[in-house]
């Protein structure tokens, strides 16, 4: 079993930065893909960044430039560093993981494990 808990989101005003992390437990995750979604209210969960083992990353149309995704496997942590925020990055973030490959993956379905989410609101 594997557990992911996601911390550092908070209220931010537009322009701000915020930096997410998630931490994993139950196992190692140094060949694990990893990936932050969001939800907004009443909208479906959206790929924001994924970063497979070997480090590649990869970013939705909407962050990139502004976001970045890192890992720290030694601590099995990985990050959210999120710049320039715009009130439509409002929404809760969700960790996520599975099983080891050496691919990006871009949908929830692809992901074994879920963390809880950490609300990140954006004031304009």
């Amino acid at each position: 079993q594997v557990w992911l808990v996601e911390s550092g989101g908070g209220l931010v005003q537009a322009g701000g930065s915020l930096r997410l992390s998630c931490t994993a437990s139950g196992r190692t995750f140094g060949h694990n893909p990893m990936g932050w979604f969001r939800q907004a209210p009443g909208k479906d969960r959206e790929f924001v960044a994924a970063i497979s083992w070997t480090d590649t990353t990869d970013y939705s149309d909407s962050v990139k430039g502004r976001f970045t995704i890192s890992r720290e496997d030694v601590k099995n942590v990985i990050y959210l560093q999120m710049n320039n925020l715009e009130p439509e990055d409002t929404g809760v973030y969700y960790c996520a993981a599975r099983s080891a490959s050496t691919k990006l993956y871009y949908r929830t379905g692809d992901y074994n494990y879920w963390g809880r989410g950490t609300q990140v609101t954006v004031s304009s």
